[in-house]
């Protein structure tokens, strides 16, 4: 069994609410009709009732037993613009119903106000729109000022010890985290990893170099977010700066550490220092080692919400879906 099978059979027939902004979208409507039929979610489409319509026809999709809302039309619409022009300084009513109308921002509301628990979009809008929808709507979670993403890899044979999965972070969003953003981020991924892995977290800090076996100024930045993670999460297990090799094999992390880790040779969250290297490394396990790479999934905000790649498949959907449900489960458990 997958890790994607063993989250279907978690979360199958429980009912949670997924908001899909993206409504008249060809492979939503069939990824909301899966979801549906297999009883994995409740889907929510929104937009135009005629045009998803007109859309699932051409598709040859029933929308029978999926939620269809408008934005323009809906009943809690008044309600969502007094709360946004409220919640924001300089807001203005015309801006507010302007915003209100978008089906990004109206999915965001309706997570905030717990009528969805998560929020998938991102086929066809851009993943700076997907954060700016997320941090105006939900906000992020305590103690956390850097939205970031991660990668749920699932590799399907590491070295020949069977399936294992990681979390990349951050691999689509943040192009040159400093010491603070870049602590951000190793705190939000220990998160994720603690609602979907099957093992604790443990969090490797990424660079080119092991435990001061080079100097830098990149080096320095790793160290610094390290000491920044430890002081703000004492109880989280983290460790670095590490080479990709200390970090994942045991028997490297013996030969390069003079002292005990309890990360070195086992991590399963990976930090990078910067987008380069996170993408450039999320791309070449997916390519070189047939792992499945399944996001990119925001994380560090209030409730969980996905941003997918333009080029997502149904079944890319789908897998969000099930992901940010078992998140939104575990979060509520």
């Amino acid at each position: 069994m997958t890790i994607i099978e063993s989250f279907e059979n978690e979360i199958k027939g429980l009912g949670y609410r997924v908001v899909l902004p993206e409504g008249p979208d060809a492979r939503v409507l069939r990824a909301s009709r899966e979801l549906k039929d297999r009883d994995l979610c409740q889907p929510i489409l929104l937009g135009s009732p005629d045009d998803i319509a007109e859309t699932a026809e051409q598709a040859g999709v029933s929308l029978d037993a999926i939620d269809i809302r408008c934005p323009q039309t809906d009943p809690v619409r008044p309600e969502f613009i007094a709360r946004i022009e409220d919640k924001r300084e300089k807001m203005t009513t015309e801006m507010a119903e302007r915003l209100v109308s978008r089906p990004l921002y109206f999915g965001g509301m309706l997570v905030a106000d717990a009528q969805a628990d998560t929020l998938v979009a991102g086929v066809s809008i851009p993943t700076r729109r997907v954060i700016e929808a997320g941090m105006m709507t939900l906000g992020l979670a305590d103690g956390i000022t850097t939205p970031s993403s991660f990668f749920l890899m699932i590799v399907p044979d590491f070295q020949g010890q069977g399936p294992r999965c990681f979390i990349y972070a951050d691999c689509g969003f943040n192009i040159d985290p400093g010491p603070e953003e870049l602590a951000d981020i190793a705190i939000a991924s220990a998160a994720s990893a603690a609602e979907l892995l099957p093992q604790p977290p443990k969090v490797a800090m990424l660079s080119f170099s092991t435990h001061g076996s080079a100097t830098h100024p990149r080096i320095d930045k790793v160290t610094q977010a390290l000491e920044l993670a430890r002081r703000r999460a004492p109880g989280l297990v983290i460790d670095g700066e590490f080479q990709a090799d200390t970090a994942l094999s045991p028997d490297v992390a013996k030969m390069k550490l003079k002292e005990e880790s309890a990360v070195a040779g086992h991590a399963n969250v990976l930090i990078f220092p910067d987008l380069d290297s996170g993408n450039i490394a999320y791309k070449l396990t997916q390519y070189m080692a047939g792992a499945r790479a399944v996001g990119p999934i925001l994380q560090g905000f209030k409730a969980p919400i996905c941003d997918l790649s333009r080029g997502a498949t149904v079944e890319d959907i789908v897998a969000a879906a099930i992901i940010n449900v078992r998140r939104a489960h575990r979060g509520q458990a």
